[in-house]
């Protein structure tokens, strides 16, 4: 199993996303003694949001000038890593009712026509298929149970989205939402959210 943990938050040690895809990782790790993890850092090491510079992938133009190429060559390098991987866990905190920019721009740059996903007469099809998607998300308030939390929140329901779009069905939530709302409610949240990733490993020992 290969696996690739990508953590988004910008909080470092006091991040409870990056808690979270660390003790997934690990759970994943002791179900599949052969498993191998390539960490990826988005708050250290973020890929450039796109611009004209980096859009060669999209528009199938060879690379012109330094720039180009280096940019084309980060965009490679992390589509290339993406494909590789059996299973993705995803540190995926709330900021501003999504993602962080950060994650965004990671994203931006896996989706790409021809290589995770394509366009076809019936529509468009996602070439990412197979692989196993785990969303470790984090939440100061509470959303997940009301119509009007739901209708605010563009996190989850976006990353299900992009990946379902990828060709990726298999996505699991471990969620911890309410961290922000005092000592009792984190706790619970935490509570929550280590029996998801409990689930997960039962699962996978399972299989």
């Amino acid at each position: 199993m290969q696996v690739l943990h990508i953590d988004s938050s910008i909080t470092g040690t006091a991040s409870v996303s990056r808690q979270l895809t660390a003790q997934t990782v690990a759970a994943l790790v002791a179900a599949n003694p052969g498993a191998k993890v390539d960490y990826l850092d988005l708050a250290v090491n973020a890929p450039d949001h796109l611009s004209a510079v980096s859009l060669g992938f999209r528009t199938g133009q060879a690379a012109s000038t330094e720039a180009e190429r280096a940019q084309n060559a980060i965009s490679e390098a992390l589509v290339t890593q993406f494909l590789a991987a059996d299973v993705v866990v995803v540190g995926a905190p709330f900021y501003n009712f999504t993602i962080p920019s950060q994650l965004k721009a990671w994203i931006d740059r896996i989706a790409q026509a021809g290589r995770t996903f394509r366009y076809t007469a019936a529509g468009p099809e996602g070439l990412a298929k197979g692989k196993k998607v785990i969303i470790a998300s984090t939440r100061g308030g509470v959303y997940s149970t009301s119509e009007m939390g739901q209708a605010l929140e563009h996190q989850e329901s976006y990353l299900k989205t992009v990946f379902g779009f990828l060709g990726i069905t298999d996505v699991s939530i471990v969620r911890a939402e309410g961290v922000a709302m005092g000592e009792e409610s984190k706790a619970k949240a935490l509570a929550s959210a280590q029996n998801d990733i409990a689930a997960l490993q039962g699962a996978a020992v399972a299989a």
